[in-house]
């Protein structure tokens, strides 16, 4: 087992192992269009199952996905040419995209610090739970400045933008929410990377709002924590 941890230490043969399974899962995806076969949820869960069945440790794959990991706070940034293309809207209804993050980023830190308490929590999983609606490099972060479990929170943003890429499309449906702006701001409040990415599918406003939302609503969540956590701790 030593020579397959020291495999999956190496960055080019683990890069290529999850990329290739992304791949994979993408033409998959596209193939059957079953939400459930999301191609994030599936690559998470092959390449779980995969590690276990070799009996590779977590530090090991960790090494080796370094650069996957380091990616994410550039891949974040380069949502901005999207956003270049929209500014003109942008400036247009800026008053109601700041106050629906707002709205956004206070309901997502209360609603989840109301539930985790009631439900027994403790206030380092109420740390952990707290920036859920944030993409991940800012969440851990944050969840890291007040006690919570970076992993753990890094695994429940995931697990929430999974879900809001999937469902998004189909409460906003069902509600009559049909404006781009409104959409956008859903998908990038609620669902952050993956909500975007699902987005971007829809369209190019959509998904311009919704990369400008992850942003606001990193620095929105950061601000707001200490300012409410009086309200449920």
């Amino acid at each position: 087992m030593e020579e397959v941890n020291n495999l999956f230490t190496n960055q080019p043969f683990t890069l290529a192992f999850v990329l290739g399974i992304y791949l994979l899962a993408c033409w998959v995806y596209k193939k059957t269009r079953l939400v459930l076969l999301h191609p994030v949820l599936t690559t998470i869960a092959v390449i779980i199952v995969i590690l276990k069945l070799l009996n590779v440790e977590y530090s090991s794959f960790q090494q080796g996905s370094y650069l996957i990991d380091f990616m994410l706070g550039p891949s974040v940034v380069a949502l901005g040419y999207g956003l270049y293309e929209q500014m003109e809207l942008i400036r247009r209804n800026f008053v109601s995209i700041i106050t629906s993050v707002f709205v956004g980023s206070f309901i997502g830190i209360v609603s989840v610090g109301f539930i985790a308490v009631w439900m027994g929590a403790d206030e380092v999983v109420v740390a952990t739970l707290e920036p859920k609606s944030v993409t991940t490099p800012i969440a851990v972060q944050i969840a890291g400045r007040f006690g919570g479990i970076q992993p753990i929170t890094a695994v429940v943003v995931i697990a929430t933008g999974i879900l809001g890429g999937i469902a998004g499309p189909f409460v906003l449906n069902i509600t009559g929410i049909h404006n781009k702006i409104a959409r956008g701001l859903a998908f990038g409040a609620s669902a952050h990377g993956i909500g975007t990415a699902r987005a971007i599918e829809i369209g190019a406003v959509e998904g311009a709002i919704s990369g400008l939302t992850i942003g606001l609503m990193g620095v929105t969540t950061a601000l707001l924590i200490p300012l409410v956590r009086w309200l449920y701790l």
